[in-house]
């Protein structure tokens, strides 16, 4: 739900409330987590973020233009890993270097028991509001949720399931980046959106909803 916020310096030249995305006062970044992820979909390390895009575009690129084989495509990035080990190893002995060591982290028990807890814990979390939403205590998220759901499976027709992934994971790695950077002129054009919707429902309500013909009020006996 958006909230309302009275802005000091905007209050001399317009009267409409600022509707601000947040859920808090709380920057971007805390919205988001503050961790990691936060700062790769802040782009915070620019290289990082960028490698990312680039490595999902790859993808997509291969998936679903390309048409590369699930299977085919990870037999070769296999067969391509061990050449380079392979190389690797014999190499470092002819040129005095140590050979290449696998990472702790890549097979540390305790990382993907973390990792195990984060996934369960999202799980659970998105299943309890899933469930308070079908159960119809908040009606406006109830119907909210199903028109996205609709909108979801109109786009799902339109591409593929690989394409509708790369579009969910572009909207997540640019928009939260643009609207930290332009958040007040984003803020104020939802407020003038909301305002216009308001005046379009006001208009609709005493034009059309207002003229319905209502049968009487029957009042009970007593």
């Amino acid at each position: 739900m958006v909230r309302h916020v009275q802005s000091d310096s905007d209050s001399s030249h317009d009267d409409r409330p600022v509707i601000k995305l947040s859920q808090s006062q709380r920057p971007v970044h805390k919205v988001l987590g503050g961790h990691r992820v936060a700062d790769i979909m802040l782009w915070r390390d620019r290289n990082l973020s960028a490698g990312i895009l680039a490595g999902a575009t790859l993808i997509w690129f291969m998936f679903d233009v390309a048409e590369y084989n699930a299977v085919t495509l990870l037999c070769h990035i296999a067969l391509l890993g061990m050449l380079l080990l392979f190389i690797w190893s014999n190499a470092a002995h002819l040129l005095d270097r140590d050979p290449p060591q696998i990472p702790d982290v890549i097979v540390s028990e305790r990382s993907f028991r973390e990792l195990a807890l984060t996934i369960h814990s999202k799980l659970a979390h998105f299943a309890s509001v899933l469930y308070d939403i079908a159960c119809g205590k908040d009606l406006k998220k109830f119907f909210v949720v199903i028109g996205s759901l609709w909108i979801v499976a109109v786009i799902g027709e339109l591409g593929s399931f690989t394409t509708l992934l790369y579009v969910g994971f572009l909207c997540a790695l640019t928009l939260p980046a643009l609207y930290e950077r332009y958040e007040s002129e984003i803020d104020r054009l939802f407020a003038k959106g909301g305002q216009d919707l308001k005046k379009f429902y006001k208009k609709v309500d005493s034009n059309v909803l207002d003229k319905i013909p209502r049968g009487p009020v029957k009042t009970k006996a007593h």
